[in-house]
């Protein structure tokens, strides 16, 4: 084999390297990496999959964990986007670019054979506080109260301690502790006895919602503020997005994006 032909074969290899980088790159897939509250995670899975039909070339992956993992995760740039279910502290805020998607109702819910209708804030207090412990005290079966919580760091927790336990009280020490708004529904679910508060968006006909105050928990009454047990969803990045993120954030908050967040039992940040 001559000079001239060896040449002429390593250009030919040459080309076709070049073509299949080339087209490789075209059909790269683009991906956004969303991590954080775990109320948050349903409505995000919803935007993410309506997302996705419209952008085959995007994979959009939503893991819960909690807001404090969502602020974490978006400082460090670990997560594309960062979500939480609480507002941020001005030290959180560092670095972060803030996006409110929606906003959120905080249900407080009992088994459904409990024949209690509605507590006062004052009455939810002191029975997650302890001061409160059988259900007779506020009208109830001659029975103790089983108090459901959500971990340390929960977004759902930091706004319910907020709101409704104040400066002063604390969610009693024996109370049972789940990690996820769909855990403690299930817990309250199995259990007669049991309390605990989950996301309105997370709110199904397997629990009770209390109404609080006299007020019944619904899209309504947090929208027009009525409802006072309610908190923000967020979603966080690492300073200004780009690309890809900076796209589906802007059609999230779009009337398109914010159509399903009111489908999902959500409040549109934008009406």
């Amino acid at each position: 084999m001559d000079t001239k032909t060896i040449l002429g074969i390593i250009v030919a290899i040459i080309i076709i390297i070049g073509a299949i980088v080339v087209l490789g790159g075209q059909g790269e897939e683009k991906r956004i990496d969303i991590v954080g509250s775990t109320s948050v995670q349903p409505v995000a899975e919803k935007l993410a999959a309506e997302y996705m039909k419209k952008h085959p070339d995007v994979k959009i992956n939503v893991q819960g964990g909690g807001s404090s993992v969502g602020i974490t995760q978006a400082q460090q740039g670990t997560a594309d986007i960062g979500t939480s279910s609480k507002d941020l502290k001005e030290d959180e805020k560092k670095g972060l670019k803030v996006y409110l998607i929606g906003k959120d109702g905080i249900v407080v819910i009992v088994n459904k054979q409990n024949k209690i209708q509605g507590l006062t804030t004052e009455q939810i207090r002191d029975i997650f506080s302890g001061k409160i412990s059988n259900w007779k005290e506020v009208g109830g079966p001659d029975a103790k109260i089983t108090v459901i919580t959500r971990e340390e760091g929960s977004g759902t927790r930091k706004a319910f301690e907020e709101i409704v336990m104040g400066k002063e009280a604390k969610i009693r020490k024996d109370a049972i502790v789940e990690s996820s708004t769909e855990a403690v529904k299930q817990a309250v679910k199995q259990d007669p006895n049991a309390i605990g508060f989950i996301s309105l968006a997370n709110l199904d006909d397997t629990v009770k919602a209390l109404e609080i105050d006299g007020i019944i928990p619904s899209e309504k009454t947090v929208a027009d503020g009525s409802y006072k047990l309610q908190r923000p969803f967020l979603f966080l990045t690492k300073g200004e997005p780009t690309g890809v993120v900076k796209d589906f954030i802007d059609w999230v908050l779009s009337p398109e994006g914010q159509a399903i967040v009111k489908s999902e039992k959500v409040v549109p940040a934008k009406q």
